[in-house]
């Protein structure tokens, strides 16, 4: 995460498949998270994308892959389940890429525990975009004050993420 906001480059997930309910949501949050840098998977707030057919599924595997692999962190809204999401989650991990996960809260639901429960994964619930946005900035701070420290500091500070 090295340079100005502008070369960072951030990874967002949100369901497609799984269900366009939220796309107005993952749009809001995008156009908030270019403060901070290159929004890798702009395409996921747009309200007409319904499901990438058009393009083989090997091709989207590939491509999103390669975004996941140069970004130097991801940012979910996991309150749709999406098994997409949670694929692309896992393979952060795996990686090491930083994760912030935004549940948001609402009645009867719940998220899943492989993702709540994960010490790799920093997950919040949030009640408005508003919220999600102050998660997010938080997150970022955080992040941004571990990059000026020594690798003394970062080891316990990098427990504050998650």
């Amino acid at each position: 995460m090295e340079g100005s906001k502008q070369e960072l480059r951030i990874y967002f997930c949100g369901s497609i498949r799984g269900g366009r309910q939220d796309a107005k949501l993952y749009n809001d949050l995008i156009g908030f998270m270019k403060n901070f840098g290159n929004v890798l998977t702009e395409h996921i707030g747009r309200p007409d994308l319904v499901d990438e057919r058009e393009i083989p599924p090997s091709q989207v595997h590939e491509r999103d892959l390669t975004w996941l692999r140069s970004a130097d962190l991801v940012i979910a809204e996991v309150s749709t389940p999406s098994l997409g999401v949670g694929y692309e989650l896992g393979r952060a991990l795996e990686i090491g890429k930083p994760i912030l996960c935004l549940f948001r809260k609402q009645e009867g639901k719940s998220l899943s525990a492989m993702i709540s429960g994960s010490p790799g994964i920093r997950t919040v619930e949030y009640g408005t975009v508003d919220d999600a946005k102050r998660w997010i900035e938080e997150w970022m701070e955080r992040l941004r004050d571990l990059e000026t420290k020594g690798p003394r500091d970062r080891e316990t500070e990098d427990q504050r993420l998650f």
